[in-house]
């Protein structure tokens, strides 16, 4: 692979990504048709049943609070370090490689979980047109496949998941407006009970909000690609507003047409009688057979455009940690012609690869253990991060407001930090839900690996502070 040298130069491309390609790439990392047509089936089961597309309404909402002071502070900071970016200049340098690190582990683990999945259900499709193929074997070849994308330019890569977006939206759209022309269920169309307070706030909504709350998974990549946009002080803000109000909306709409389908009296039993058929059952009787057939390709196509977009995401992390020093330079090596953080791509890959062919030689299951367990510490990681960046925005204007009033800068930080904390507190005391796990020592190692990745990467921050105090000065400061 032929990346220019390290020092040779130190942006990516600038201007290259407009607000459409950002939001793109935080949508195509929530994968609105695996996260509907996947997760939101356990929730209708295990959570608050017909509450569900409120819950959305209420994750969303949460995120809206988070968007106020983290579009507020994305004005004064801004690069390819995403969050690590916010923690080191509102907290402190230490806190802010804490910050990374557990990111890195993060979106590492959840990209390792959807490349197990995309091998499954690439392998299940192809068993119905007569071929066999090992689950991992598609696993690989996704890989192979996400490093040939990840190396073109950025703008290549946005286009790419908003093609793959948009194929999800429009067949589970055609799906909610067929329940809608249909009437509904044998309960008919209402807002009510679905939408009441009574409904949402029944018991299971924590249980619901587990498997909500990992939709959003990807939020950050607002910021990741600051450095790439056109306008970032413009446009971080818009695609930020504009990608949690489609997940939003998107995801509760869907949710609350389903619930429709079934009744809301009923929809928590069907989903339990029948996880998988959730959704494609309906889309069979009144789509046809062509619908669900698409579904499943879009389906895998989904898969793939969410682990394109983390591969970008990763990719970046590794990017600014090598551009300041933190890790080695040559991870900062960019390509000769698209100006894609290609050497970044190249290492994390392998270290993918690594990592997934360890559990393959293991025999691990990628449905019952690799993709439950990596989505697990996944959803620990961002949520830990989250809550901390909250204080980190606070901190960050409490010396120099910078025009801002007190409800983006210190309000509405503060309430999604306390939502946030309770999410993790939701999270860990239903962990046995993702994972299908009972030891206490296993159900606590998620939570434990972030503590520890945290604390790793902070105490390196403190010894490079004493041992090498000029890449220290640097810490999440070498882009501005």
């Amino acid at each position: 692979m032929k990346v220019e040298a390290g020092n040779s130069e130190t942006h990516l491309e600038r201007r290259s990504i407009d607000v459409t390609h950002i939001v793109f790439f935080v949508v195509a990392a929530a994968a609105p048709l695996t996260a509907v047509v996947g997760a939101t089936p356990p929730a209708f089961a295990l959570g608050n049943g017909a509450g569900v597309a409120g819950a959305f309404l209420l994750a969303g909402s949460l995120y809206l609070l988070f968007s106020a002071g983290f579009t507020a502070m994305s004005h004064h900071v801004g690069s390819a370090g995403g969050f690590y970016s916010y923690l080191a200049q509102g907290l402190s340098r230490p806190i802010g490689l804490g910050g990374a690190t557990v990111m890195l582990l993060t979106y590492s683990a959840i990209q390792i979980g959807i490349y197990s999945l995309f091998g499954v259900f690439l392998s299940d499709a192809l068993a119905g047109w007569g071929v066999n193929l090992p689950w991992w074997a598609g696993s690989l070849g996704a890989i192979a496949t996400v490093l040939i994308c990840g190396r073109r330019s950025i703008a290549f890569s946005g286009n790419l998941l908003g093609l793959c977006m948009i194929g999800e939206i429009l067949i589970l759209l055609l799906l909610d407006i067929a329940i809608l022309v249909n009437g509904g269920g044998p309960q008919g169309l209402s807002l009510f009970p679905t939408l009441s307070p009574a409904t949402i706030f029944s018991p299971g909504l924590g249980v619901a909000l587990v498997f909500v709350i990992g939709s959003y998974v990807g939020f950050e990549a607002t910021a990741i690609f600051a450095e790439e946009a056109r306008n970032p002080h413009r446009t971080i803000p818009r695609a930020t507003y504009i990608a949690v109000l489609l997940i939003t909306g998107f995801y509760a709409f869907s949710t609350w047409t389903i619930t429709q389908y079934y009744g809301p009296s009923a929809v928590s039993a069907a989903a339990t009688a029948d996880l998988e058929n959730f959704y494609f059952g309906p889309t069979r009787l009144l789509l046809g057979n062509w619908a669900v057939g698409v579904m499943q390709i879009l389906l895998i196509i989904s898969l793939f455009a969410c682990v394109l977009s983390l591969h970008n995401a990763i990719n970046r992390y590794l990017f600014a940690l090598g551009r300041d020093g933190v890790l080695p330079s040559f991870l900062s090596s960019l390509h000769p012609r698209h100006h894609s953080p290609a050497m970044a791509g190249l290492v994390q890959t392998l270290s993918a690869l690594a990592i997934l062919v360890t559990f393959i030689l293991s025999g691990a299951s990628p449905y019952k253990v690799i993709f439950p367990w990596m989505s697990a510490l996944g959803v620990c990681g961002v949520l830990f991060v989250q809550t901390v960046t909250c204080l980190a925005v606070i901190f960050f204007f409490r010396a120099d407001h910078h025009g801002y009033g007190l409800f983006r800068r210190l309000i509405a930080p503060a309430l999604s930090a306390m939502g946030l904390a309770t999410m993790i507190v939701l999270v860990i005391k239903n962990i046995h839900l993702l994972t299908g796990a009972q030891n206490p020592f296993i159900l606590a190692l998620p939570w434990l690996i972030t503590l520890i990745a945290g604390i790793g990467g902070t105490l390196y921050a403190l010894w490079l502070s004493v041992r090498r105090p000029e890449i220290y000065a640097r810490l999440g400061r070498s882009f501005e």
